[in-house]
């Protein structure tokens, strides 16, 4: 990062909604960032939380940590008081940085929490107290295996598990998410509408190190974000399938010159055809999908040219993307047997760069790290060609009469109905057959869908043994996880309150 300063200081490096820096610029806040975390007593090696949003003070803290050697341990914005805790003694944080938006939800912690010694808040006086910390940059020294990140599984169940990755994993990791992925050149423009802290960090260090330019959208809004996306001509960005939907449906976009975007990378959450279909009208043929894990990424990137490929024994649109060359996935049977094309089991992975390891839980650490390789906990398929099909998590597959039936796929198609805006399949309980799919649909107000139609819809489709059986129409937003996943459980649960045990298949 130190060396792609000395090769672009005069480009430009950082755009937001209000300033754009250098890489001179850029680095010089990142120096006083790492001084001002020296001050606090950060040394190399310990561990620096932050919660916060696409802000100038996001990119310094991304830079400074580095520059000071510390860990950073990204929280998210949308978490509890009580998950930011669970995290940061998890970690051992020792100092944590919040956005004054996000403050109460740390303020305080450092008296309960016996290693967090100080949570230091971006309000109004924060370019005062940057502009007060040195200018000299320290010259940390850091290894290749000295710890760079922990980030946190954002799973929907359980207590949260720390991921932590190398310097030198970090940087592969970065490294390889462009190898399919149009180039990076010094006219490149990375828009980043998910947050640096986690998904889209991934493309930070990558246009960083190239002499491209990072912009921060800051809070994802349409407008604000087609603007800047037009007026600074961004060649890439990141944004999980519900922003990019609602981009897509943004009546402007005919209006505005995007002619400048090469690659809008999707990720994060199932995509449905319709958001596919609506994106490459507005936008082109500039779709790319990632699929991975915190545990181990990226394993799979779908390219414009392979979404819409026509192969024998492929429906690519149905896929995750093919595998890329740098990963080795396997689906595997329940006793570890590698099954063969199209055969339907657990995704097994060893992936450079990959978790070493869950953050002091050697039991977690076990049970998702057999042998070298990665149990992905999802259930899916490889066809011959190399796509990868994604069918849900193990433990939300139902099992009916026998049947196995698995949630997302039935979503995927009730989603293509119009009027269904969201939609979350679980099982419930059934006297003849154990457990039943049923689909609880968000819908838009004009909307017209029946339950019957669901239904009805799924059997034709998929075919009858998976039509749900019970159908409930909402005009009500369905429970979401803080970075924006579906949370089926909240739904399901009480549908099996007083049951002495809940039904499910092996």
């Amino acid at each position: 990062m130190r060396q792609s300063v000395r090769f672009h200081t005069d480009r430009t490096a950082l755009i937001t909604r209000d300033v754009t820096l250098t890489f001179a610029q850029a680095w010089d806040r990142g120096v006083r960032v790492a001084n001002g975390l020296r001050a606090l007593g950060v040394r190399p090696g310990d561990r620096v939380a932050a919660v916060e949003d696409n802000t100038l003070g996001a990119a310094d803290l991304f830079l400074g940590a580095a520059i000071a050697g510390a860990v950073r341990v990204p929280l998210y914005p949308g978490n509890a008081r009580r998950s930011h805790e669970v995290m940061i003694r998890q970690t051992g944080v020792r100092v944590v940085v919040a956005e004054a938006a996000h403050a109460d939800g740390v303020l305080g912690l450092d008296a309960e929490i016996p290693c967090l010694e100080h949570v230091v808040v971006r309000d109004g006086t924060y370019e005062d107290w940057l502009a007060g910390q040195s200018d000299v940059d320290p010259l940390v020294e850091v290894a290749p295996d000295a710890w760079y990140i922990v980030r946190h599984s954002s799973g929907t169940t359980g207590r949260p598990k720390g991921v932590g990755y190398t310097q030198h994993d970090w940087l592969v990791n970065c490294r390889n998410w462009y190898h399919r992925l149009p180039r990076l050149d010094w006219d490149s423009v990375v828009g980043h509408a998910a947050p640096i802290s986690h998904a889209a960090g991934y493309l930070f260090l990558p246009a960083w190190l190239a002499g491209a330019a990072n912009l921060l959208y800051g809070r994802f809004d349409v407008p604000a974000v087609l603007d800047l996306t037009e007026r600074h001509r961004v060649t890439h960005t990141f944004a999980a399938p519900s922003m990019l939907a609602a981009l897509a449906a943004d009546p402007s976009t005919a209006d505005r010159d995007l002619t400048a975007l090469r690659c809008i990378l999707v990720g994060g959450a199932p995509i449905t055809d319709a958001t596919i279909l609506a994106g490459r009208r507005v936008f082109g043929d500039v779709l790319h999908q990632v699929f991975g894990q915190t545990e181990a990424t990226p394993l799979t990137i779908m390219t414009p040219d392979e979404w819409s490929a026509e192969l024998a024994g492929s429906t690519p649109m149905r896929s995750a993307g093919r595998v890329l060359p740098f990963c080795r996935l396997e689906v595997r049977g329940p006793e570890g047997d590698v099954l063969g094309p199209d055969g339907i089991g657990e995704i097994w992975t060893r992936v450079e760069a990959q978790m070493r390891g869950y953050w002091g839980d050697p039991e977690r650490t076990a049970e998702r790290l057999v042998d070298g390789w990665v149990r992905t906990g999802d259930i899916g398929r490889i066809d011959a060609n190399g796509y990868l099909y994604v069918l849900d998590r193990v433990d939300d597959m139902i099992v009916s009469g026998g049947f196995n039936i698995w949630p997302a796929e039935l979503e995927t198609v009730i989603a293509d109905l119009p009027g269904v805006e969201e939609v979350a399949v679980f099982g419930i309980p059934h006297e003849k057959w154990g457990e039943t799919p049923m689909a609880v649909c968000r819908v838009a107000p004009s909307a017209t869908v029946t339950e019957e139609q669901v239904s009805t819809h799924v059997a034709e489709r998929l075919g009858s043994y998976q039509k749900p059986t019970a159908v409930r129409l909402t005009r009500e937003p369905l429970p979401k996880s803080v970075v924006g996943k579906l949370q089926r459980r909240t739904l399901r649960d009480p549908y099996w309150s007083g049951q002495d045990s809940r039904v499910s298949g092996a």
